[in-house]
């Protein structure tokens, strides 16, 4: 296999808001997969743009250039444009039109960005909406059926705008007692248990997305001879249950990201590397150590023929739905930043949208980044 082809399966991060020649140089020599961009990267709209032009320039072929663009708290793009509602918010409103223009306005911003894939819909259920686990605002149903029609209604809306989505995180974090940011969660619901309730809105939707995310929690269930072993790097959970038993064989699917306490805590860089490859992942995600691209790079080239070339076939297949972004605009991207504060009106009245989401420290680094 061509060392340039083994980036196909890293997503990493980019450390500011510029290339500088350095980091340039990296990227056009590894090739990675793709980049995905958090608020350290985003400092005003023309300048996101070209970001992701010049990223897209180093790339041999068309990268994946994704972000966490929820609503609320999660919404990178709040930064430089007004602050989409969170899942909750149009949860408890309950208005499957206003949940609709969400997705839709979610698709149009970041096309016109050149973003390729949104690293949503969440399709975990909120059990505690004050839970700890990162899930805080973030969840379209306090049941599977409610997370399957509004998650659902998001998802259609916003690939109808030539936006990938992904569904996380599977199997769940619904019923975590901690936050993956910080330590691994052990989740002790049966694979019988998952099947009835957690799994269904991923079962459900399953068709209609493009890729899955694994999270970062151990299952007893599944895992019961290797304690404390993370799901994103489980065979049981991604190759036999998530693709062999449930179907998704061919679908693209990544860890969660592999800077997070729940992996830092419990095994080395080169096996959270080896071993996600070796469980079904197609992608590795490596958010925030940039400097550890080149190791994983290197870990890369020791899998079995066999995973690369599934893994890569699948990527491409991935990558063929992938759509160019549209022309560069401000006057569109004022007129949809507009249509998205209207979004917010509508769906949380005048007096409470004009209180935007304040990062107090007490909530999930998912939300800072």
């Amino acid at each position: 296999m061509e060392s340039r082809l083994l980036g196909q399966f890293l997503l990493t991060g980019v450390a500011g808001p510029e290339l500088d020649a350095d980091t340039a140089r990296r990227f056009k020599s590894l090739q990675p997969g793709g980049f995905i961009l958090f608020g350290r990267n985003i400092k005003s709209p023309q300048q996101l743009r070209k970001l992701i032009d010049d990223l897209r320039d180093l790339s041999d072929n068309e990268p994946i250039i994704t972000i966490d663009q929820e609503g609320g708290r999660v919404s990178r793009l709040r930064l430089i444009g007004n602050e989409p509602p969170n899942a909750h918010s149009l949860r408890l409103k309950g208005d499957r039109k206003l949940i609709k223009q969400h997705g839709k306005l979610t698709g149009q911003v970041l096309k016109l960005f050149g973003f390729n894939l949104n690293l949503c819909p969440v399709l975990d259920i909120s059990y505690d909406d004050e839970a700890d686990n990162s899930l805080k605002g973030r969840c379209y149903g306090t049941s599977a059926q409610q997370v399957v029609d509004f998650a659902g209604i998001f998802n259609r809306a916003m690939r109808d705008q030539g936006i990938l989505s992904c569904g996380k995180h599977f199997p769940t974090y619904g019923s975590a007692d901690c936050d993956p940011h910080h330590e691994l969660p052990v989740i002790r619901r049966t694979k019988t248990e998952l099947l009835a309730e957690e799994l269904i809105p991923y079962m459900a939707l399953m068709p209609e997305l493009d890729s899955l995310m694994i999270g970062h929690a151990h299952f007893p269930d599944f895992d019961a001879a290797r304690p404390r072993w993370p799901s994103s790097l489980s065979y049981n959970i991604i190759q036999k249950f998530l693709r062999d038993q449930l179907g998704f064989d061919n679908g693209l699917v990544m860890t969660d990201d592999l800077d997070m306490g729940a992996i830092l805590n419990e095994v080395t860089f080169e096996q959270a590397i080896q071993h996600a490859m070796r469980a079904g992942n197609d992608i590795v995600m490596i958010c925030h150590r940039i400097e550890m691209v080149e190791q994983a790079h290197k870990h890369l080239a020791g899998l079995p023929d066999t995973i690369v070339h599934a893994a890569l076939e699948r990527v491409e297949r991935a990558k063929r739905k992938m759509i160019r972004p549209d022309k560069w605009s401000m006057e569109r991207f004022l007129a949809i930043n507009d249509d998205i504060q209207q979004l917010r009106v509508d769906t949380l009245g005048a007096e409470r949208a004009a209180t935007l989401s304040v990062e107090d420290g007490k909530r999930s680094p998912v939300e800072l980044y």
